[in-house]
C-alpha cells in the first residue's frame, strides 16, 4: 500500500489521509461497544497506531493491523482498573456484562435493536469477529492477522458467534416473526445497523 509505506518514510500527510479514510470504521466499532466514550478510544488507537507503526510488516494489510490495535485498547478499556482484570474471559464476558454504556437509541428500526441488543450480549470476541466480517468486510484470513490466530480459529469462532447471536435474537425478540426476520436477512440488517452507527 503505496499510502501506508509513505506514512512509514515519515509522509505526515500520508498518515493524515490514512487516519481519514478510517476514522468512521474505528468509531464505529467502539460506538456499538462503549457508546459515548467512543472518541476517547479512537483517539487512544490512532495514537496506538502511530507508535507501532514501523511495526507493520512490508506487504502486511493495514485494516488487520489497525483492528488489531483498536481489539488491544477496546480490551485494556474494559479491563481498566478492575480488581478481576488479569482473569477477564473476554470470550465469555460481554460489553453488557463488563458496563458498557447504553447505545440502543442509535438503532432505529426493530431489527436493529434487535440485533444491536443481541450482539451486545454475546461474548465481546464474537460481537468483535462478527462485526469485523459483517461492517468491515474483513474476510477470516484478514481477522486471523489482526490477531495472529490461525484462520481456522477464526472460520470456527465466526461460526459459533453467528450461532450465538441467532440463539440470542430468538431468546430477546418481542416475537418469533421478529427474530425470523432479523435472522434471515443478518448480512442486510447488519448493514442497516452499521450505517445507523455512522449516523450523527
Amino acid at each position: 500500500m503505496v499510502l501506508l509505506g509513505a506514512w512509514q518514510g515519515g509522509s505526515e500527510a500520508a498518515g493524515a489521509e490514512l487516519f481519514r479514510r478510517y476514522y468512521a470504521p474505528v468509531l464505529r466499532f467502539y460506538r456499538s461497544k462503549v457508546g459515548p466514550q467512543a472518541p476517547d478510544l479512537v483517539q487512544r488507537c490512532f495514537l496506538g497506531c502511530l507508535e507501532a507503526r514501523m511495526r507493520i510488516r512490508e506487504g502486511g494489510n493495514f485494516r488487520s493491523f489497525l483492528f488489531g490495535v483498536a481489539r488491544n485498547v477496546l480490551l485494556m478499556h474494559f479491563r481498566g482498573n478492575r480488581r478481576d482484570r488479569e482473569h477477564l474471559d473476554f470470550t465469555e464476558r460481554t460489553a453488557e456484562d463488563l458496563g458498557a454504556s447504553p447505545v440502543s437509541l442509535l438503532a432505529r428500526e426493530r431489527e436493529a435493536q434487535l440485533l444491536l441488543q443481541a450482539l451486545r450480549s454475546i461474548p465481546l470476541e464474537y460481537q468483535i469477529v462478527l462485526e469485523l466480517y459483517y461492517w468491515e468486510g474483513l474476510n477470516s484470513r484478514e481477522i486471523a492477522d489482526m490477531d495472529a490466530s490461525p484462520e481456522s480459529t477464526i472460520r470456527t469462532r465466526l461460526r459459533r458467534a453467528k450461532e450465538r447471536l441467532e440463539k440470542r435474537m430468538e431468546e430477546l425478540a418481542a416475537s418469533p416473526q421478529l427474530a425470523r426476520e432479523t435472522t434471515s436477512n443478518l448480512e442486510g440488517w447488519a448493514r442497516r445497523l452499521r450505517d445507523q452507527l455512522d449516523g450523527p
